[in-house]
């Protein structure tokens, strides 16, 4: 008996231990990870800062400043090996030009002096940088302020990695938001990020599914495009955004003897409801919206409860008639409609109907 009491004693134990060991190597290796990124970081700012100081001296002379660089690049590359390209570095100075305002003069005097103890100290309460460089080279492309301040927040906020926010810079995730959205929350976006507290918010027009692969195919079906949704599930989840979960595809109910079946069932966890979508072929008809009226009042009936919002519609279609559209629907309706592409959008032309829509009615005037 004792000895399967001091068993059990050692199990639970021993137990502990490993989830202790576990738990504490993981935050090491994040910290570990972290500060390794700080430093990259703040040597690239470093190396960029002295690089434009130096090359300031020759004023505007292209020349002087390409031999900077050129001859740096030489003495780091003898000391070092490879790292230190003549590319690399001049990265390093256009991000010290891109984010010069966000290091504090103390915070660059301690490292450059190095002070690490008193560097990393002062850089998580500054908190200057939130991203790898890997994402920063990424986001130093985008020559918009707010619209890099942006995708800044919300690959912080989404945890996206360097192949996702490139992904959806491309898709133009940004002017596509704005386009969705009441003109006074457009400015938002760059401070905020993507705020969801209405039906809206969670709305993209078009949505872009150039992951599926039917752009070649013109002859695909409704249920050609929903199994390659489904197929690429992960991809799909970050085209719609924030919240979303899957419960179900071709969700059926029925009414006495008619059966009905809903394309896709989503839930939104930040808008607490359920969001269905059907997927429309060809140009969208005012039966197609009745339809999904009914789907909605089925789920705010039978499915939803009461903590729970009213549920969102959307048609998913490859052309739509806005007035049609607004016709059809009451005001209020929770119910709305998007197209979709299945490549990667122009992103030129979205920006100048973005500028175009936002002076209009003298919205935002910064230049897109």
């Amino acid at each position: 008996m004792k000895n399967e009491i001091n068993e059990s004693v050692y199990d639970i134990n021993m137990d502990k231990l490993c989830q202790n060991s576990i738990e504490l190597i993981k935050y090491a290796r994040n910290i570990t990870a972290k500060q390794v990124n700080n430093v990259q970081i703040m040597t690239y700012y470093s190396l960029g800062r002295w690089i434009v100081e130096v090359q300031q001296q020759g004023k505007h002379r292209a020349e002087y400043g390409k031999k900077i660089i050129i001859n740096l690049s030489k003495k780091l590359t003898e000391e070092f090996g490879k790292g230190f390209s003549e590319s690399t570095l001049e990265k390093a100075r256009k991000f010290y030009l891109t984010y010069k305002d966000r290091i504090s003069e103390t915070l660059f005097t301690e490292f450059a002096i190095k002070k690490s103890e008193t560097v990393f100290t002062i850089f998580e309460e500054e908190h200057p940088f939130v991203v790898t460089w890997s994402h920063y080279l990424q986001l130093m492309r985008i020559e918009n302020e707010d619209e890099r301040s942006f995708y800044e927040i919300e690959a912080v906020r989404e945890k996206w990695g360097v192949r996702d926010l490139s992904r959806q810079y491309n898709s133009s995730l940004y002017e596509r938001l704005a386009l969705s959205m009441d003109k006074d929350k457009v400015q938002r976006l760059s401070q905020e990020g993507n705020v969801i507290t209405t039906s809206k918010d969670v709305l993209k027009d078009p949505y872009v599914l150039e992951f599926v692969g039917l752009e070649d195919k013109y002859n695909y079906s409704e249920t050609d495009l929903e199994n390659r949704l489904l197929d690429n599930l992960q991809q799909f989840l970050l085209e719609l955004g924030k919240g979303f979960t899957f419960v179900a595809r071709q969700k059926r109910f029925s009414f006495e003897e008619d059966h009905f079946r809903v394309d896709l069932v989503f839930y939104n966890r930040l808008l607490k409801c359920f969001v269905l979508f059907d997927l429309k072929i060809g140009k969208l008809k005012h039966q197609d919206l009745g339809q999904m009226q009914m789907y909605v009042n089925y789920y705010d009936r039978y499915e939803k409860t009461e903590e729970e919002n009213p549920t969102i519609g959307v048609l998913l279609c490859n052309e739509k008639n806005d007035a049609m559209v607004e016709l059809t629907l009451p005001e209020d309706s929770n119910i709305y409609a998007s197209q979709y592409k299945l490549y990667l959008p122009d992103k030129k032309l979205l920006q100048d109907k973005l500028k175009e829509w936002l002076q209009e009615e003298g919205g935002a005037e910064d230049e897109i």
